[in-house]
């Protein structure tokens, strides 16, 4: 996994606060449609160090327009989240306003690579307030893309040993089956064939 980050200008040559972007990467081994799943579905956001909880309900499928609210990690106050586009199995963008003075814009990026997947996580802060949230946001916003990669990873693996550990009770359902019929059928053969036999009561 790598993660990196570009330093951002803060302040134009007339004095005015510009916005910061920052964009940061990580690299995984799990397939796409993990990654994306653990990126949409807003309802479980355990491995998020920023965010702690949604309203989101389970299985609430992000779309363009959707608002709803969030509760960070450091400071318990809900902020407000607007699902700004969508691209399935690509990208999510969204905006956050916390605060008056700050707006902040969050997007995702999932795609495939040579060597496996990558994830990129971007952060656009806008307004006065935003010098000061990203000198607290910032160590924060750097491990988001490193911990979606270890959940989505993490969430591949259980699945794969759940499947290899999953006891085949259709197989064996049949082989009992068929074993038993087999057992009637020569039975009743051999007691057709000996003399004396009783015939079965019908």
């Amino acid at each position: 996994m790598l993660s990196f980050w570009c330093k951002p200008r803060q302040r134009s040559e007339s004095g005015w606060v510009q916005p910061l972007v920052q964009t940061f990467y990580a690299a995984s081994t799990a397939s796409v449609d993990m990654l994306w799943q653990k990126v949409t579905n807003l309802a479980d956001v355990s491995w998020h160090p920023i965010i702690a909880s949604t309203n989101v309900p389970n299985g609430l499928i992000p779309k363009p327009g959707l608002i709803y609210r969030a509760v960070t990690r450091r400071c318990p106050i809900p902020v407000r989240v607007f699902v700004e586009r969508v691209l399935p199995h690509e990208l999510l963008s969204v905006r956050i306003f916390a605060l008056p003075g700050l707006e902040e814009r969050v997007t995702y990026r999932v795609e495939s690579t040579l060597c496996g997947t990558q994830v990129s996580y971007s952060v656009t802060l806008r307004g006065w307030f935003s010098p000061l949230a990203w000198s607290i946001l910032r160590p924060y916003a750097a491990r988001v893309a490193k911990e979606l990669v270890q959940a989505a990873e993490q969430a591949e693996a259980e699945g794969g040993a759940t499947n290899r550990s999953r006891p085949k009770y259709p197989d064996m359902f049949a082989g009992l089956v068929l074993t038993l019929g087999l057992g009637t059928v020569l039975s009743t053969a051999l007691m057709q064939q000996m003399p004396g036999a009783i015939a079965p009561i019908s």
